[in-house]
């Protein structure tokens, strides 16, 4: 049975072959036939109706993040971005014969970190390696990485990210980190439409990179960009790496495929140099869509490499990757081993601690990561998960709320509001980061302790902080003077104008007195009104309910 079975199977491959060049339309077709009569076998011997898993993404990513040094990785060249084309080229970085690299170390410190904050097995002893393929900007005709051994390896980063129906569930996930590796940036192509010639711009050439390669843990674009997202956090705690995504600091690859679970990793796509969390997302999304509906079709996936077209929001071909390419990877001669020390005791006689990459030095710097912060945020000062996030959204903002809060009995709940509202809302919407906030935290904290005291309204608070935002130079105390936005609290004036708003609406009080209770709010805005939002709530909500008992 099995010899006629795949006899039959031979059969319909050979009949395929034959067909494709007189009927390429029903390719698919055959295919399909195809591939069901070689799982008949086991589908027989399963004897299951129930209906096969869907297909899923699986998503790795390989990310270059541009190390945060004033030097170039192997030459004294400076860093600079938008700097004049070729003002930062060193005879090493344009290859000039007879140039030897020099490491900085910089770069090496700066990878050793990061390795640490990622739980990484940091390597003591790693080696350089060319890795030789042809680009203009690439004057050497080689890049220098590391392949055989790099710095550190098998990783781990723990992310999360708000999930569920109201965005409020904090969702958390893990992907393992393969490995960390230094190497060297190429230089920068610009093509000139209007002359038709391309120029070159090596004042990247040489930068140095850290590329974490992601093992593909992840099952979607919102997965993927917020591991994406974390790590820029943690770049950016650790100051290895600006992680500014505009600037090319950040570039990420993402290799996708789609499997059914259970079955082996389906053939895999890399969509190329994503700049944006918000593209990385929609582009993983598109590609995983398009894999399935490719093998729904009955087609084949291609092993390629994609870009993706954020005008149309979909990934377009590139080049295929069928052909594996011969990158010719030899030791790099001019490079000894890279040494890194456990401690200080285990350098050897002769060297300098100075000149040393010492572990437990560095392990000593590490910050506070951002995975840690939320949580510390959410315990000590009670606020929601999401709001640890919105903290945690742009830079300075936690220093700035803690900073207020500790400066004002006000409760944590409440200032959150004040920072991520008022504050936060008055910078998005003029572009300006929280370091250049012309309202203090010592500032915001005395306008909410006026506020809490009940020496202000809330909505004169507002008007304030308004106030504040563009006179800097006033206090909160004196904004309130000026313009006379203190609490009213005098009992017969009060008494005085809830009288008049009680006589102004009869069918208000009737119903009042009938048991409707919220139509009370309505005088007490009546009352606002008249005083300009300046009453105190309190004795004006006493007044009017002994009125219209």
């Amino acid at each position: 049975m099995a010899a006629s079975t795949g006899a039959a199977i031979e059969l319909v491959k050979n009949i395929n072959r034959r067909i494709l060049t007189l009927f390429p339309k029903t390719l698919f077709v055959f295919r399909h036939i195809s591939t069901r009569s070689s799982q008949c076998q086991s589908q027989a011997q399963m004897r299951t109706k129930s209906a096969p898993q869907q297909l899923v993404g699986v998503v790795g990513l390989e990310i270059h993040a541009q190390i945060n040094s004033n030097s170039k990785l192997f030459s004294g060249s400076a860093v600079s971005f938008a700097a004049p084309p070729n003002s930062q080229v060193s005879f090493f970085d344009a290859s000039l014969p007879g140039t030897l690299p020099v490491l900085n170390r910089r770069c090496v410190e700066a990878a050793v970190m990061t390795g640490l904050a990622l739980n990484c097995t940091i390597n003591r002893k790693s080696f350089f390696d060319r890795k030789h393929y042809f680009y203009a900007d690439l004057p050497a005709g080689y890049q220098i990485t590391q392949q055989r051994q790099p710095i550190a390896v098998d990783g781990i980063l723990n992310y999360s990210f708000l999930g569920g129906k109201k965005r409020s569930q904090v969702v958390r996930k893990t992907v393992s980190i393969k490995q960390i590796q230094l190497e060297q940036d190429s230089g920068k192509s610009l093509h000139d439409e209007v002359h038709s010639q391309t120029l070159i711009d090596l004042n990247r050439a040489g930068v140095g990179l850290m590329e974490l390669v992601m093992e593909p843990d992840m099952s979607c674009g919102e997965e993927a960009a917020a591991a994406v997202r974390e790590l820029q956090l943690i770049l950016q705690a650790l100051g290895t790496c600006q992680g500014n995504m505009s600037e090319g600091q950040l570039r990420v690859d993402a290799n996708v495929s789609v499997h059914r679970p259970g079955e082996p990793l389906g053939i895999r796509t890399e969509v190329k140099n994503i700049n944006s969390m918000r593209y990385l997302a929609r582009a993983i999304d598109f590609e995983i869509q398009r894999q399935i509906g490719v093998l729904q079709r009955g087609g084949l996936v291609l092993n390629e490499t994609r870009t993706y077209d954020s005008k149309s929001g979909e990934t377009i071909p590139m080049r295929d990757k069928e052909g594996l390419q011969d990158y010719r990877f030899m030791p790099e001669p001019n490079l000894p081993p890279l040494v890194v020390y456990e401690d200080t005791s285990s350098l050897p006689d002769g060297v300098d601690s100075s000149q040393a990459v010492v572990m437990q030095s560095l392990k000593e710097k590490l910050p506070e990561l951002p995975g840690v912060k939320r949580d510390r945020l959410v315990q000590m000062y009670d606020i929601l998960p999401e709001h640890s996030f919105t903290l945690m959204s742009e830079d300075g903002l936690v220093e700035y709320f803690e900073t207020v809060s500790k400066a004002t009995k006000m409760e944590p709940r409440r200032v959150i509001g004040w920072v991520t509202q008022e504050l936060l809302g008055q910078l998005n919407q003029k572009d300006m980061s929280v370091s250049q906030s012309p309202v203090s935290p010592p500032a915001l904290a005395e306008l909410l302790e006026l506020l809490q005291t009940g020496h202000i309204s809330s909505s004169a608070a507002k008007q304030v902080f308004q106030k504040m935002w563009t006179s800097g130079d006033k206090s909160a105390a004196q904004i309130v003077k000026d313009l006379d936005l203190g609490m009213v609290k005098d009992t017969a004036r009060l008494h005085s104008i809830c009288q008049k708003v009680v006589d102004a609406h009869p069918n208000e009080v009737q119903a009042i007195r009938n048991g409707n209770k919220k139509v009370l709010n309505k005088l007490m805005g009546q009352v606002q009104r008249e005083t300009k939002g300046k009453a105190d709530p309190v004795l004006v909500r006493a007044i009017l309910e002994e009125k219209t008992s």
